[in-house]
């Protein structure tokens, strides 16, 4: 299986760390990697995102032009990235900050109110760990186990971060997957 994905976002929601930890689970998981960033004009507030592929077989280049996941936290990324999403891809949208659905019905599109479930967790800065959540219910790209080990590795020096950033990611993790049960 071969997973390209889009994490897509302002500057300052982790969509950096996200696409980080989600190469460094896959790498945990003895699968071919490739993480490439791309910066909008302003580091904070401006528009950023990145690209992972998470392949079994070898990864010959780290562009993604049609990816079969995106993680869109704001709006310009979702005008900027929905149509480029591939058939039966994956669209988790931050319903926080983009009040509008996706547009196109032959994809799965999650809407998941990620700002506000990081915020009953006591932080708006978890935002990406519920976010990444979400993206492993709707793909499985990787185990979560393997990401919270990405996460406690990336985060060592801070170890005091990990059960909160758990409960982040299985909260996205469960929101999803209740809305797939209900459909």
């Amino acid at each position: 299986m071969r997973h390209e994905i889009i994490m897509s976002g302002f500057g300052g929601q982790g969509v950096m760390v996200m696409g980080q930890l989600l190469t460094y689970a896959g790498m945990l998981e003895n699968k071919n990697v490739s993480w490439m960033p791309s910066y909008g004009p302003e580091m904070r507030g401006g528009t950023a995102n990145c690209s992972v592929i998470i392949a079994e077989a070898s990864v010959g280049a780290p562009i993604v032009t049609k990816p079969t996941a995106a993680v869109i936290m704001n709006l310009p990324s979702l005008d900027k990235f929905e149509a480029t999403i591939k058939p039966n891809g994956a669209l988790i949208i931050n319903s926080s900050l983009v009040n509008k659905p996706a547009q196109r019905n032959d994809i799965k599109a999650y809407l998941v109110p990620i700002n506000e479930i990081a915020s009953e967790l006591g932080s708006v800065k978890m935002i990406n760990m519920v976010a990444l959540g979400a993206l492993l219910a709707a793909t499985a790209v990787v185990e979560k186990e393997s990401l919270m080990n990405a996460f406690a590795k990336k985060f060592a020096a801070k170890p005091g971060m990990v059960p909160a950033n758990q409960e982040a990611l299985n909260r996205g993790y469960d929101f999803v997957m209740q809305i797939k049960q209900t459909h």
